[in-house]
């Protein structure tokens, strides 16, 4: 390899995302390996790396596999080699830009879930606190 192409293992470290996962991606098309070696492994490049950094960003947020192909898609034409047309610039842009909004609310929701954990967490400490050490 030159360098330019990761195995599998490789992507699996850097994404923190299991080996079965990244193939469930490449089955449902989310993130495809950009070429396969003499020995039939899967190369993946940095472009492929950040795919897949994107689909494990939004997993957390509760967006379908659909939603992510749709995202992705989007980023890929708007960065495209080829120019899109004003309008169709405009609509992959309020695509972006509605999945930006989506996931400011889900982190929104998911600030307000954290801190009613941490203070359920601080209700129990002080419990345990106030009860004293365990009897022996």
């Amino acid at each position: 390899m030159d360098g330019k192409h990761m195995q599998i293992g490789e992507v699996a470290t850097r994404t923190e995302l299991s080996l079965r996962t990244i193939r469930h991606y490449e089955e449902t098309g989310l993130v495809v390996p950009s070429a396969r070696s003499q020995g039939g492994f899967r190369l993946y490049t940095e472009r492929d790396v950040e795919r897949l950094m994107v689909v494990r960003r939004m997993k957390p947020l509760g967006f379908t596999l659909q939603q992510m192909r749709d995202l992705l898609d989007a980023t890929d034409r708007l960065a495209a080699g080829e120019q899109p047309s004003d309008a169709e610039r405009a609509a992959l842009l309020e695509r972006v830009r509605g999945y930006e909004q989506a996931a400011a609310r889900r982190v929104d929701e998911l600030r307000v879930q954290l801190a009613r954990a941490e203070e359920f967490a601080g209700t129990l400490r002080a419990l345990l606190e106030k009860a004293g050490p365990p009897q022996t």
